[in-house]
């Protein structure tokens, strides 16, 4: 049938109207006739007086952002996951006996030694004092070419300084003209006080040149097993703080710390086993204290490379003096 504009029927009619235009069933238990759309029943109540009106979508401005966007939840971020996936690091004792501990870590390090390739005290003398601010795997690299050129102090004594810094050099040694000037130094004082031999005191020891305390004990403990302090080196000086044995940061201090806290008998291992340890485990910059035999007995684990960092260097003339 026609019908006028002005009279078509409102959505809720047409919605109301089953297929044919018959009006639809209504009702709780009434069937929908087959492909009839389902009518919310907000829709059957327009029009009339006091039924509530029907919510129509929100339609979204321009680079207004998607409302599944609006509505979906924050992720977690990813560090709170990982931190609640790890698992909890062992609880730190800060009390444990530091001799308790000096002894699981020898048990860790059972092969410590000085790794400094030598075949008699002048060869590790001379080593020690190359080793300055240089590694160990370098100065082994240096000393066959220079012991096979200067083999004992009086060879070494009659040498020219310019000739020995550059072997130094040619080899990759750094501040090869002061390490020079230092070992043909002590060579030559070896030679005209104490008859081309190392002196077995630490006094004695400190008086040639490039000789400090550090290098002194180091001779002393390794060649003659009689150290008359602890050596402290980058690595003991690290460990000794993050392990609770000091609070300062300097060698000397640190030295006597670890002198009232071990006997005699335990200063030249207690050196090695802790240098030991710097090297394999506890890094300066990223200790690995997950895999640290110690860690239940450490109180700076698993916070350690926030203790016991050296301060950048600052530059300096003079020599190097270990």
């Amino acid at each position: 049938m026609s019908m006028r504009r002005g009279n078509a029927p409102s959505s809720a009619e047409t919605a109301e109207r089953g297929l044919g235009g018959s009006p639809a069933p209504v009702g709780r238990g009434a069937r929908r006739p087959p492909g009839a759309a389902a009518v919310h029943p907000a829709a059957r109540n327009q029009g009339k007086r006091g039924a509530a009106p029907v919510k129509r979508p929100h339609k979204a401005a321009p680079g207004d952002a998607p409302a599944a966007a609006i509505r979906a939840p924050k992720p977690r971020k990813a560090a709170a996951v990982a931190v609640a996936d790890r698992p909890a690091p062992a609880r730190a004792r800060p009390g444990a006996p530091p001799q308790a501990t000096f002894a699981r870590l020898r048990a860790l390090h059972p092969d410590a030694h000085c790794e400094l390739d030598h075949r008699s005290s002048f060869e590790l003398l001379v080593a020690t004092v190359l080793s300055a601010q240089t590694t160990d795997v370098l100065v082994n690299k240096v000393t066959p070419h220079l012991f096979g050129a200067y083999p004992d102090a009086r060879a070494l004594a009659g040498a020219d300084p310019a000739e020995v810094a550059a072997l130094l050099r040619r080899l990759g040694m750094g501040m090869f003209n002061q390490k020079a000037r230092n070992v043909v130094g002590l060579a030559r004082g070896l030679v005209e006080q104490h008859g081309g031999e190392v002196p077995r005191t630490l006094a004695e020891l400190v008086k040639l040149p490039g000789v400090g305390r550090k290098t002194a004990n180091v001779v002393l403990g390794v060649a003659f097993g009689a150290p008359e302090g602890v050596v402290v080196d980058t690595h003991v000086q690290r460990l000794s703080q993050r392990l609770g044995w000091t609070k300062s940061d300097k060698p000397e201090p640190i030295e006597r710390d670890l002198a009232a806290l071990f006997p005699q008998r335990d200063w030249d291992m207690l050196s090695h086993t802790l240098i030991f340890h710097g090297r394999r485990i506890c890094f300066a910059r990223k200790p690995a204290c997950g895999g640290c035999g110690i860690n239940d007995a450490c109180p700076s684990a698993f916070r350690a490379e926030n203790v016991g960092r050296k301060a950048p260097r600052s530059p300096r003339g003079g020599g190097a003096q270990a």
